[in-house]
């Protein structure tokens, strides 16, 4: 079974309160993560309430959430308020704010109030570097690096990633995200490195049972969807 063979942790990433709950229900998932695309994308209105709400359903595994001002004294009092939602929240700061300004000091100010924290949308290793000593006082704090973005970028992400293992290594209150991974590939890549946790979508974790899969199998499979799909169509030349 997957469980056994791997030690990654696999956090669904996503805002649909059903989907979530499947998830919650997948003895594979360690967490989940959402930001305010998803959260928009699910349809979600009231960004409090939501959140509150999917707390009382998953008291028991870390949760992300994102605050979504670009002010930093603003961004502040939403990380408090997020934080104060749940023992198993972690608040998710950008790396910046979007006029490139680096979060860094408000990262600090956070850590050592004790909020447990997730820093998102990280690309590159020099932003790896520039947040890990920001966060040597947080009690426990996520490093999402987004490789599969590096990915659609045309770049190959696993000398980033295995280049923000090494900077991680020395504090073990930090793990490291592979985030937005593409593929089931992804999974084994960042399990390989020792990445801590990847985040997954739900039609991306309903793959992993393919994990391993026989491939001449999975080529007869191949060949008796496309026959099959074209009979039900009644296709004819």
């Amino acid at each position: 079974m997957m469980e056994k063979r791997f030690k990654i942790r696999i956090f669904a990433d996503g805002a649909d309160k059903a989907g979530m709950l499947e998830m919650y229900r997948n003895p594979l998932i360690a967490g989940f993560t959402t930001n305010p695309t998803l959260m928009r994308k699910a349809g979600i209105a009231d960004y409090a309430a939501f959140a509150r709400d999917i707390l009382k359903s998953i008291p028991d595994r870390p949760i992300s959430f994102e605050v979504f001002s670009d002010d930093f004294t603003d961004m502040e009092r939403q990380a408090h308020m997020i934080a104060s939602w749940g023992s198993n929240v972690f608040v998710k700061i950008p790396i910046t704010n979007t006029q490139g300004v680096s979060s860094a000091p408000l990262i600090a100010r956070l850590s050592a109030a004790g909020i447990r924290l997730n820093i998102t949308a990280m690309l590159t290793i020099d932003q790896v570097r520039t947040v890990t000593p920001c966060l040597v006082k947080c009690p426990e704090a996520y490093v999402s690096v987004f490789a599969g973005r590096i990915a659609d970028s045309g770049r190959d992400p696993l000398p980033i990633m295995r280049e923000a293992v090494a900077c991680l290594k020395p504090y073990p209150n930090m793990s490291l995200i592979w985030a937005s991974p593409r593929e089931i590939l992804n999974l084994v890549q960042a399990e390989s490195i020792g990445c801590q946790i990847i985040t997954m979508t739900n039609d991306l974790i309903k793959k992993t049972p393919l994990i391993g899969k026989d491939l001449s199998a999975f080529s007869l499979e191949t060949v008796k969807m496309f026959y099959d799909d074209a009979c039900k169509a009644n296709f004819h030349i």
